[in-house]
């Protein structure tokens, strides 16, 4: 099983001046721990449920900027970038710059919104969900073409392109993972199956391995509806727990994925929801990564 690493605090010891040195060693520490991932949120405000709207938050993409400059194998990304934030032609863009400033490490992870509170604050259109997967759906497409030879224009419901001109061309082929996040079983992991490369569900508090089987069993029945053989579909979980940063608790974390492994997961994202990142990532390294890749 692959392992990420989630980065959602930045109230650091320190203050706003200490983000930058504390991201970079983070990056170093993942690095030499053998992590293969690691990711931030996109949202502009905290999320009230961790902390207070008003705690720093990063923008992603330029904090994935910031850290492909102090890492050179980890794969990049945001869990999830909201499809409202950004136009998909742009959004291609943004990507594939990524993509090729860290030599080929960047994925895409994306989903439907959901923050209401920041848009609003922000002047964000928040369209109802019905639209908003519209747009998701539309936003894939768009990617996908502009990852491809055709520079066509591009024309739905929503938005309508000229031309789909991408230069240069992501560096990873046959262009950078495309994962849809959430569990929804009606329209995300449908999506999932027509055009993705990986889902991410939740797994944790409240959605054990029974959930987790239950989801992916969804997914496999979506995967025959399109014609998608499953197992190209890396299937991933973002671990709402704490690790606990000793032995015992890193034994007890890979005793709870082997369950999750034994439903089909292959990639499990944590969160250090505290403390100091570079200390929660080199205890993965010390108690969890070795016997993780085992399952």
């Amino acid at each position: 099983m692959k392992l990420g690493v989630h980065l959602v605090n930045f109230d650091l010891p320190g203050g706003p001046a200490a983000i930058g040195p504390a991201l970079a060693a983070t990056g170093r520490a993942a690095e030499e721990s053998g992590l293969d991932n690691l990711s931030f949120m996109d949202h502009y405000f905290q999320l009230e449920f961790l902390a207070g709207a008003e705690d720093p938050m990063l923008e992603g993409y330029t904090a994935l900027g910031f850290l492909a400059a102090h890492t050179t194998s980890v794969e990049l990304q945001l869990l999830m970038t909201g499809v409202t934030y950004r136009h998909p032609g742009l959004l291609a863009k943004i990507v594939s710059t990524l993509d090729v400033l860290s030599g080929g490490r960047a994925a895409l992870g994306i989903g439907a919104a959901w923050y209401e509170r920041e848009h609003r604050a922000l002047g964000v259109p928040f369209p109802p969900v019905a639209e908003r997967f519209e747009r998701l759906e539309e936003t894939i497409q768009i990617v996908r073409q502009m990852w491809s030879d055709d520079n066509g224009p591009y024309a739905g419901k929503h938005y309508q392109l000229a031309e789909t001109i991408n230069a240069p061309q992501p560096l990873r082929r046959p262009h950078p993972p495309i994962m849809v996040g959430g569990g929804g079983e009606r329209k995300t992991l449908r999506l999932v199956a027509k055009y993705a490369d990986a889902c991410n569900v939740f797994a944790g508090a409240g959605a054990g391995p029974h959930e987790v089987a239950h989801k992916l069993a969804v997914l496999r029945d979506w995967c025959e509806r399109e014609g998608r053989p499953y197992d190209e579909i890396s299937r991933t979980v973002l671990y709402n727990g704490a690790v606990a940063q000793d032995p015992a608790g890193g034994a007890a974390f890979v005793e709870e994925m082997r369950a999750l492994a034994d439903v089909g997961v292959d990639e499990v994202h944590v969160m250090p929801l505290g403390g100091d990142p570079v200390a929660f990532v080199r205890s993965l390294g010390e108690h969890v990564v070795e016997p993780l890749s085992q399952l």
